[in-house]
């Protein structure tokens, strides 16, 4: 990797910027590696360290809750390191983090080191969409951003596989199986930052494009103040609430709806990812074709994330699914519509301010998102442990994103660059 960003600091051509592209989309394959650990090792750590739903619940919240907020805090630490220096610390934050959890002894330091990894993984998207507008305009962003979100569905699917060869070699030096998982995955997160480090330069050409100028300094209150970020953030808040949901409790539903071990749950559950894989791609590249053949920017990405949000009902029908193919059918589209809907929705940022906000924006959006994924995961929780069971819990992920399309609809009626020159309300 170092070698390939060599070339595209002397090469800052078309092709280079794909490369970049790729680049981020390994440190996204790597992050969702991290948080999918824990789901699929949970009946491993749970014989270790013994808790309930409502407390994996918690232990999900101390994730979100420090995710969420650093997501913004995030935003700010890019703006003012700047692209290279800002991944390289907060890649390397978050790995650490990861390994930390396999030194857990008991619910209170493993939900510490849940909180620290949120606090790291929280930067991640923010740089994330940093470098995509920095590298692509308007046509090629949302494929380029689709590419990248690509990489959360390969690690994914990664993890139940790595997960699932980790504990089959059973304990070496006398630690359970299920510590070698995150030691495992937080490395991975160190020797991307090494390469990271060595190898990235940002050339010059990179804030080229025309729609990108650096633009006013934008302040939150600057981006609050309209109407079209409060929509995307409470779009967000809607529909990474399911998410959350679906990437946290899949592994558990299989285990306890469907008498799933371990081995069973891991040769289906990548499939799933797979899919959310191909709705990243889909969905950006669906939105850059409508661009290119004379669509405006609004009906291209507002047409692509209807189609998205018409994915995700379905799901609501798994529990009466005595199978578990049928299942694996549901969230596997479910996971589609998510992930196209997320790329285009993580793309609006760089579509309506300038690059000198839009670190603040993408993580006061991924803030909204971390605290829908809170709420849903702590009724989710409550309602296993009180006996209602997936049912009902399930119906209401399933409506939220047809409820956050109305809403981005109804706030963003025209998208275009906002104006941050006056104080005026848009």
């Amino acid at each position: 990797m170092a070698t390939a960003f060599q070339q595209v600091r002397h090469c800052p051509n078309i092709r280079a910027r794909w490369v970049v592209a790729l680049a981020v989309s390994g440190a996204m394959a790597i992050s969702y590696c991290d948080r999918q650990a824990f789901p699929w090792a949970v009946r491993l750590i749970a014989a270790d360290i013994p808790f309930g739903n409502e407390t994996k619940a918690t232990l999900d919240t101390a994730f979100l809750a420090t995710y969420g907020l650093m997501y913004l805090g995030g935003g700010w630490l890019l703006d003012r390191l700047g692209t290279q220096r800002g991944f390289l610390v907060i890649m390397t934050f978050w790995s650490l983090a990861c390994a930390s959890q396999g030194l857990a002894l008991g619910l209170v330091t493993l939900g510490i080191s849940r909180l620290l990894l949120g606090a790291g993984e929280g930067g991640g998207f923010p740089a994330a969409t940093r470098v995509v507008a920095e590298w692509f305009d308007q046509h090629d962003r949302s494929t380029a951003m689709g590419l990248v979100n690509a990489g959360t569905a390969i690690g994914a699917v990664l993890a139940p596989a790595l997960i699932g060869a980790i504990v089959s070699n059973g304990n070496a030096w006398g630690l359970a199986a299920w510590r070698w998982v995150f030691f495992a995955t937080g490395a991975m997160g160190l020797a991307w930052a090494l390469c990271w480090l060595v190898g990235y330069h940002a050339p010059a050409l990179a804030t080229a494009c025309d729609d990108n100028a650096v633009g006013p300094v934008v302040t939150l209150g600057d981006l609050v103040r309209h109407r079209a970020v409060r929509g995307i953030f409470l779009a967000k808040f809607l529909s990474d609430g399911a998410w959350y949901f679906y990437l946290f409790w899949l592994p558990k539903y299989l285990f306890e709806m469907h008498g799933l071990d371990l081995g069973h749950a891991v040769a289906l559950g990548w499939i799933p990812y797979a899919a959310a894989g191909l709705g990243s791609v889909g969905g950006g590249w669906l939105s850059a074709r409508l661009l290119r053949r004379g669509r405006s920017l609004g009906f291209a990405r507002k047409f692509a994330l209807g189609l998205s949000a018409a994915c995700m009902p379905w799901v609501m029908f798994a529990p009466a699914c005595h199978a578990v193919w049928p299942v694996i059918a549901l969230f596997s589209l479910a996971f589609f519509g998510q992930q196209s809907w997320s790329t285009l929705l993580m793309t609006l940022p760089a579509d309506l301010v300038p690059v000198s906000g839009l670190g603040r924006l993408a993580g006061l959006v991924g803030l909204g998102g971390a605290f829908g994924g809170i709420v849903v995961g702590q009724i989710a929780g409550r309602a296993l442990d009180t006996g209602l069971g997936y049912t009902p819990v399930l119906a209401v992920a399933a409506l939220l994103h047809p409820l956050a399309f109305v809403l981005v609809c109804r706030e963003i009626p025209d998208l275009r660059k906002l104006d941050f020159n006056t104080r005026a309300l848009s």
